[in-house]
């Protein structure tokens, strides 16, 4: 006999997998609010572990963007003014979509998370993260003249905060990624419920 209950929209989200996997992604985003250097973020950490590991695709690429979203209410919350003008910035758009495509990303790690699979793309995202965000900017900033030399210049700008990028997606994939596996050691119930 097999089960023809219709499937809930949720996609077994109110499980413990997925409410470990939720917990921790939207604590790791909400460290955007205590002090770090410029772009020492969690968010391409949180969208490839959620790539990684929500079985259900769509929940692996809206919870990062929800948890990026509630970090960016907090941080314009609590600073106001300039930053609270990024969510009508086109910038913002750039960072999301850039999230959104690397929690796709993340789906090429599920059964292969390994320390040199980690490695490899949280380098791949950050990389990833910094060519489309400060094209970004260049498409947005009306000091970036719209030319290659334009675009190249805002490359130029961005390079001094790429190593915290790269530093930031390295320090919080370790910290997500490890982490879990050994909750998933401890707790079988998040292997059967995660990819």
């Amino acid at each position: 006999m097999t089960n023809t209950a219709p499937k809930s929209p949720l996609g077994g989200l109110f499980t413990a997998g997925p409410l470990v996997l939720l917990a921790l992604i939207v604590v790791a985003a909400l460290t955007r609010v205590l002090p770090h250097p410029p772009n020492f973020s969690p968010v391409a950490a949180v969208a490839l572990f959620g790539g990684a590991y929500f079985l259900n695709r769509r929940w692996a690429v809206f919870v990062p963007l929800l948890a990026l979203m509630l970090s960016d209410l907090v941080l314009a919350r609590m600073h106001g003014g300039l930053y609270g003008t990024w969510f009508s910035s086109a910038g913002i758009w750039m960072v999301y979509g850039a999230t959104a495509v690397i929690a796709v990303m993340g789906f090429g790690l599920r059964g292969r998370v390994g320390g040199a699979s980690v490695l490899g793309y949280s380098l791949g995202a950050s990389v990833f993260f910094f060519l489309v965000t400060n094209a970004g900017a260049w498409l947005a900033d009306p000091m970036y003249p719209k030319t290659f030399a334009g675009l190249g210049a805002a490359y130029a700008a961005g390079l001094p905060f790429f190593q915290w990028t790269v530093a930031g997606t390295l320090a919080y994939a370790a910290v997500l990624f490890g982490g879990f596996a050994l909750l998933r050691h401890q707790l079988p119930v998040l292997r059967a419920q995660t990819a």
